[in-house]
Protein backbone atom coordinates (compact mmCIF):
# COMPACT_ATOMS: atom_id res chain seq x y z
CA UNK A 1 0.00 0.00 0.00
CA UNK A 2 1.31 3.46 -0.92
CA UNK A 3 2.26 5.94 1.80
CA UNK A 4 -0.31 8.68 2.39
CA UNK A 5 0.95 11.99 1.05
CA UNK A 6 -2.36 13.86 0.85
CA UNK A 7 -5.25 14.25 3.29
CA UNK A 8 -8.67 15.70 2.44
CA UNK A 9 -10.46 16.93 5.58
CA UNK A 10 -14.22 17.39 5.45
CA UNK A 11 -15.98 18.99 8.45
CA UNK A 12 -19.58 17.76 8.63
CA UNK A 13 -22.77 18.04 10.61
CA UNK A 14 -25.86 16.22 9.37
CA UNK A 15 -24.35 15.77 5.93
CA UNK A 16 -24.99 12.03 5.48
CA UNK A 17 -26.83 12.59 2.20
CA UNK A 18 -23.70 14.18 0.69
CA UNK A 19 -20.95 11.90 2.01
CA UNK A 20 -21.25 9.08 -0.55
CA UNK A 21 -21.35 11.31 -3.67
CA UNK A 22 -18.55 13.44 -2.22
CA UNK A 23 -16.17 10.56 -1.55
CA UNK A 24 -16.89 8.69 -4.77
CA UNK A 25 -16.46 11.86 -6.86
CA UNK A 26 -13.17 12.73 -5.11
CA UNK A 27 -11.65 9.34 -5.87
CA UNK A 28 -13.24 9.33 -9.31
CA UNK A 29 -11.44 12.59 -10.13
CA UNK A 30 -8.17 11.26 -8.68
CA UNK A 31 -8.46 8.10 -10.80
CA UNK A 32 -8.64 9.98 -14.09
CA UNK A 33 -5.73 9.42 -16.48
CA UNK A 34 -4.75 13.11 -16.37
CA UNK A 35 -4.86 13.37 -12.55
CA UNK A 36 -1.58 14.78 -11.17
CA UNK A 37 -2.13 12.90 -7.89
CA UNK A 38 -2.14 9.14 -7.27
CA UNK A 39 -5.44 8.13 -5.59
CA UNK A 40 -3.56 5.51 -3.55
CA UNK A 41 -1.69 8.34 -1.79
CA UNK A 42 -4.86 10.12 -0.67
CA UNK A 43 -7.04 9.72 2.42
CA UNK A 44 -10.38 11.40 3.15
CA UNK A 45 -11.21 12.30 6.76
CA UNK A 46 -14.79 13.18 7.72
CA UNK A 47 -14.91 15.15 10.98
CA UNK A 48 -18.47 14.80 12.21
CA UNK A 49 -20.02 16.67 15.15
CA UNK A 50 -22.02 13.70 16.43
CA UNK A 51 -24.74 14.02 13.79
CA UNK A 52 -26.25 10.57 14.45
CA UNK A 53 -27.73 10.66 10.96
CA UNK A 54 -26.15 7.54 9.50
CA UNK A 55 -22.84 9.16 8.53
CA UNK A 56 -20.80 6.56 10.42
CA UNK A 57 -22.59 3.72 8.65
CA UNK A 58 -22.10 5.39 5.25
CA UNK A 59 -18.36 5.76 5.85
CA UNK A 60 -18.12 2.12 7.00
CA UNK A 61 -19.87 1.05 3.79
CA UNK A 62 -17.49 3.12 1.66
CA UNK A 63 -14.49 1.60 3.43
CA UNK A 64 -15.75 -1.90 2.69
CA UNK A 65 -15.97 -0.88 -0.96
CA UNK A 66 -12.28 0.01 -0.94
CA UNK A 67 -12.34 3.81 -0.47
CA UNK A 68 -9.67 5.20 1.85
CA UNK A 69 -12.01 7.21 4.05
CA UNK A 70 -12.43 7.39 7.81
CA UNK A 71 -14.64 9.33 10.18
CA UNK A 72 -13.87 11.14 13.42
CA UNK A 73 -16.98 11.65 15.56
CA UNK A 74 -16.65 14.49 18.07
CA UNK A 75 -18.95 14.34 21.08
CA UNK A 76 -17.60 17.16 23.24
CA UNK A 77 -16.63 19.76 20.61
CA UNK A 78 -18.66 21.72 18.08
CA UNK A 79 -17.88 24.15 15.29
CA UNK A 80 -16.51 24.29 11.78
CA UNK A 81 -13.09 25.78 12.50
CA UNK A 82 -12.30 23.44 15.38
CA UNK A 83 -13.38 20.48 13.22
CA UNK A 84 -10.90 21.50 10.52
CA UNK A 85 -8.11 21.89 13.07
CA UNK A 86 -8.90 18.45 14.53
CA UNK A 87 -8.79 16.89 11.08
CA UNK A 88 -5.48 18.55 10.20
CA UNK A 89 -3.93 17.38 13.46
CA UNK A 90 -4.91 13.77 12.75
CA UNK A 91 -4.07 13.83 9.04
CA UNK A 92 -1.34 11.50 7.81
CA UNK A 93 -0.48 13.49 4.69
CA UNK A 94 2.03 16.33 4.40
CA UNK A 95 -0.38 18.16 2.07
CA UNK A 96 -3.78 18.79 3.64
CA UNK A 97 -6.94 20.04 1.96
CA UNK A 98 -10.15 21.30 3.54
CA UNK A 99 -13.47 21.26 1.67
CA UNK A 100 -17.17 21.40 2.49
CA UNK A 101 -19.32 18.30 2.58
CA UNK A 102 -22.21 19.92 0.70
CA UNK A 103 -20.67 19.58 -2.80
CA UNK A 104 -20.44 23.35 -3.25
CA UNK A 105 -16.71 22.74 -3.61
CA UNK A 106 -16.66 20.50 -6.70
CA UNK A 107 -14.67 17.30 -5.99
CA UNK A 108 -13.32 17.43 -9.54
CA UNK A 109 -11.01 20.26 -8.45
CA UNK A 110 -9.40 18.20 -5.67
CA UNK A 111 -6.49 16.84 -7.79
CA UNK A 112 -5.45 20.33 -8.90
CA UNK A 113 -5.74 21.69 -5.37
CA UNK A 114 -3.61 18.91 -3.91
CA UNK A 115 -1.00 19.13 -6.67
CA UNK A 116 -0.65 22.91 -6.28
CA UNK A 117 1.00 22.53 -2.86
CA UNK A 118 4.78 22.17 -2.66
CA UNK A 119 7.69 23.23 -0.43
CA UNK A 120 7.53 26.68 -2.06
CA UNK A 121 3.71 26.90 -2.19
CA UNK A 122 2.66 26.43 1.42
CA UNK A 123 -0.99 27.34 0.95
CA UNK A 124 -3.49 26.42 -1.78
CA UNK A 125 -6.56 28.60 -2.12
CA UNK A 126 -9.62 27.73 -4.14
CA UNK A 127 -10.77 31.12 -5.38
CA UNK A 128 -14.17 32.14 -6.69
CA UNK A 129 -12.90 35.53 -7.81
CA UNK A 130 -10.34 34.71 -10.50
CA UNK A 131 -10.81 36.06 -14.02
CA UNK A 132 -13.43 34.10 -15.95
CA UNK A 133 -14.87 32.34 -12.89
CA UNK A 134 -18.53 32.76 -12.10
CA UNK A 135 -20.44 31.90 -8.95
CA UNK A 136 -23.39 29.62 -9.66
CA UNK A 137 -26.46 31.60 -10.76
CA UNK A 138 -28.48 29.92 -8.00
CA UNK A 139 -26.36 31.55 -5.31
CA UNK A 140 -28.59 34.13 -3.55
CA UNK A 141 -27.81 37.83 -3.91
CA UNK A 142 -27.48 38.30 -0.13
CA UNK A 143 -24.76 35.58 -0.04
CA UNK A 144 -22.85 37.41 -2.77
CA UNK A 145 -23.10 40.73 -0.89
CA UNK A 146 -21.97 39.15 2.39
CA UNK A 147 -19.05 37.39 0.70
CA UNK A 148 -17.85 40.57 -1.05
CA UNK A 149 -18.17 42.63 2.13
CA UNK A 150 -16.27 40.03 4.15
CA UNK A 151 -13.46 40.06 1.57
CA UNK A 152 -13.13 43.84 1.76
CA UNK A 153 -12.87 43.75 5.55
CA UNK A 154 -10.06 41.19 5.33
CA UNK A 155 -7.97 43.11 2.77
CA UNK A 156 -5.63 44.73 5.35
CA UNK A 157 -4.79 41.24 6.64
CA UNK A 158 -3.98 39.40 3.39
CA UNK A 159 -3.77 40.01 -0.34
CA UNK A 160 -5.27 36.58 -1.11
CA UNK A 161 -8.14 37.00 -3.58
CA UNK A 162 -10.61 34.84 -1.63
CA UNK A 163 -9.64 34.50 2.06
CA UNK A 164 -13.27 33.64 2.85
CA UNK A 165 -12.99 30.40 0.88
CA UNK A 166 -13.56 27.16 2.74
CA UNK A 167 -11.81 25.30 -0.07
CA UNK A 168 -8.12 25.52 0.79
CA UNK A 169 -5.02 23.50 1.50
CA UNK A 170 -1.96 23.89 3.69
CA UNK A 171 1.31 22.06 4.16
CA UNK A 172 1.59 20.15 7.43
CA UNK A 173 4.82 21.83 8.53
CA UNK A 174 3.27 25.25 7.91
CA UNK A 175 0.11 24.38 9.84
CA UNK A 176 2.17 23.27 12.84
CA UNK A 177 3.71 26.76 13.08
CA UNK A 178 0.35 28.34 13.92
CA UNK A 179 -0.24 29.52 17.47
CA UNK A 180 -3.46 30.62 19.18
CA UNK A 181 -5.78 29.51 16.38
CA UNK A 182 -9.35 30.70 16.87
CA UNK A 183 -11.41 27.50 17.05
CA UNK A 184 -14.61 29.57 17.23
CA UNK A 185 -13.78 31.69 14.19
CA UNK A 186 -15.98 31.92 11.11
CA UNK A 187 -13.20 31.38 8.58
CA UNK A 188 -10.28 29.15 9.52
CA UNK A 189 -8.46 29.83 6.21
CA UNK A 190 -8.10 33.52 7.09
CA UNK A 191 -6.90 32.60 10.59
CA UNK A 192 -4.23 30.31 9.13
CA UNK A 193 -3.10 32.84 6.51
CA UNK A 194 -2.47 35.40 9.23
CA UNK A 195 -1.15 33.24 12.07
CA UNK A 196 1.08 31.00 9.94
CA UNK A 197 2.65 34.18 8.49
CA UNK A 198 2.24 32.91 4.94
CA UNK A 199 3.87 35.29 2.41
CA UNK A 200 1.91 36.25 -0.68
CA UNK A 201 4.24 34.40 -3.05
CA UNK A 202 3.69 31.15 -1.10
CA UNK A 203 -0.04 31.07 -1.95
CA UNK A 204 -1.16 29.00 -4.94
CA UNK A 205 -4.58 30.13 -6.16
CA UNK A 206 -6.76 27.63 -8.02
CA UNK A 207 -9.88 29.10 -9.71
CA UNK A 208 -13.09 27.14 -9.25
CA UNK A 209 -16.80 27.68 -9.86
CA UNK A 210 -18.88 27.68 -6.70
CA UNK A 211 -21.95 25.44 -6.73
CA UNK A 212 -25.27 25.28 -4.91
CA UNK A 213 -25.73 23.06 -1.85
CA UNK A 214 -27.08 19.62 -2.78
CA UNK A 215 -28.36 18.32 0.58
CA UNK A 216 -28.72 19.63 4.13
CA UNK A 217 -28.97 23.15 5.49
CA UNK A 218 -26.72 26.19 5.15
CA UNK A 219 -24.56 26.99 8.20
CA UNK A 220 -24.57 30.75 7.49
CA UNK A 221 -26.56 32.52 10.22
CA UNK A 222 -26.56 35.94 11.89
CA UNK A 223 -24.67 34.44 14.82
CA UNK A 224 -21.97 33.13 12.47
CA UNK A 225 -21.56 36.58 10.90
CA UNK A 226 -21.16 38.17 14.33
CA UNK A 227 -18.47 35.59 15.11
CA UNK A 228 -16.71 36.61 11.90
CA UNK A 229 -16.61 40.24 13.00
CA UNK A 230 -15.23 39.14 16.37
CA UNK A 231 -12.62 37.05 14.55
CA UNK A 232 -11.62 40.05 12.41
CA UNK A 233 -11.15 42.18 15.53
CA UNK A 234 -8.92 39.50 17.05
CA UNK A 235 -6.87 39.15 13.85
CA UNK A 236 -6.46 42.91 13.50
CA UNK A 237 -5.10 43.03 17.05
CA UNK A 238 -2.84 40.03 16.36
CA UNK A 239 -1.41 41.59 13.20
CA UNK A 240 -1.34 45.27 14.13
CA UNK A 241 -1.12 45.37 17.95
CA UNK A 242 2.49 46.61 17.81
CA UNK A 243 1.50 49.42 15.46
CA UNK A 244 -1.47 50.32 17.64
CA UNK A 245 0.70 50.51 20.77
CA UNK A 246 3.29 52.56 18.85
CA UNK A 247 0.59 54.94 17.61
CA UNK A 248 -0.75 55.43 21.14
CA UNK A 249 2.74 56.08 22.52
CA UNK A 250 3.50 58.46 19.66
CA UNK A 251 0.26 60.35 20.30
CA UNK A 252 1.14 60.56 24.01
CA UNK A 253 4.65 61.88 23.30
CA UNK A 254 3.32 64.45 20.82
CA UNK A 255 0.66 65.50 23.34
CA UNK A 256 3.29 66.00 26.06
CA UNK A 257 5.56 67.99 23.71
CA UNK A 258 2.64 70.15 22.58
CA UNK A 259 1.57 70.74 26.15
CA UNK A 260 5.08 71.75 27.17
CA UNK A 261 5.34 74.08 24.19
CA UNK A 262 2.03 75.71 25.08
CA UNK A 263 2.99 76.05 28.74
CA UNK A 264 6.35 77.56 27.78
CA UNK A 265 4.61 79.96 25.44
CA UNK A 266 2.13 81.07 28.06
CA UNK A 267 4.92 81.28 30.64
CA UNK A 268 6.94 83.50 28.34
CA UNK A 269 3.93 85.76 27.76
CA UNK A 270 3.29 86.06 31.51
CA UNK A 271 6.92 86.99 32.11
CA UNK A 272 6.76 89.71 29.49
CA UNK A 273 3.52 91.03 30.90
CA UNK A 274 4.97 91.21 34.41
CA UNK A 275 8.15 92.98 33.25
CA UNK A 276 5.97 95.71 31.64
CA UNK A 277 4.57 96.74 34.97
Amino acid sequence: MSAIRYSVVVPAFRENGNIRPLVTRIFGALSQVNSPVDPNEVEVIIVDDNSRDGSVETVDSLRREGYNVRIIVRTTERGLSSAVVRGFREAQGDNMLCMDADLQHPPEYVPAMLASMSPTKQFALGTRYAKGVEIDEGWPLYRRVISSGARLLALPLTSASDPMSGFFGIRKETFLKARNLNSDGFKIALDLLVKCHIPNDAIAEVPFSFGVRAEGESKLTGKVMIRYLEQLAELYWYRFSGLIVFAVLLFFVLFVLLARALLSSYGGLDGKAQSKY
